[in-house]
């Protein structure tokens, strides 16, 4: 009796193709292949007949840069984070500026926020707008958060 001895080779790391990963990440087909345009996500390996092959950690990628989004941050500053944490660490004032233009960005929105809190609450003890201002419109129409001009309205 021969008994033969099974090598098993080490399994490769699963791959995922564009349609799987924009499924895990909760994104469609051309977002992805917007990012990659765009050097957010690394162009993948390809196989022979050209299709693209992501890695799992690629779902974690794309989901950070879609919620970083939501939070309101540019891909340009998506970009910059993605390029930190791949290890393409900036100068220390380029991460200082970068920090505090943001810290303001978020300081802006949060005083925005609150304004239009007071104002709904305002509201829902007053009652519905009538006559005068409305209270939330008032609270979103004065001057921008970011200083810059409101436009006009083309008609």
């Amino acid at each position: 009796m021969s008994t033969r001895v099974s090598r098993k080779r080490p399994e490769p790391s699963p791959t995922l193709r564009i349609s799987e990963l924009a499924r895990a990440a909760g994104v469609g087909i051309p977002t992805l292949r917007f990012y990659e345009r765009k050097k957010l996500l690394p162009a993948p390996e390809r196989t022979e007949s050209g299709y693209r092959l992501y890695e799992p950690h690629h779902v974690t990628r794309v989901r950070f840069i879609r919620r970083a989004q939501e939070l309101g941050f540019s891909l340009k500053e998506v970009g910059s984070l993605l390029a930190m944490s791949d290890g393409k660490v900036p100068s220390s004032t380029e991460v200082e500026r970068f920090a505090a233009a943001k810290l303001d960005a978020i300081d802006a929105r949060v005083k925005d926020l609150q304004r239009m809190k007071r104002a709904i609450l305002k509201l829902m003890a007053e009652g519905i707008c009538a006559g005068a201002e409305c209270p939330v419109i008032a609270s979103l129409g004065g001057a921008l958060a970011t200083g810059a001009p409101a436009r006009r309205a083309r008609n």
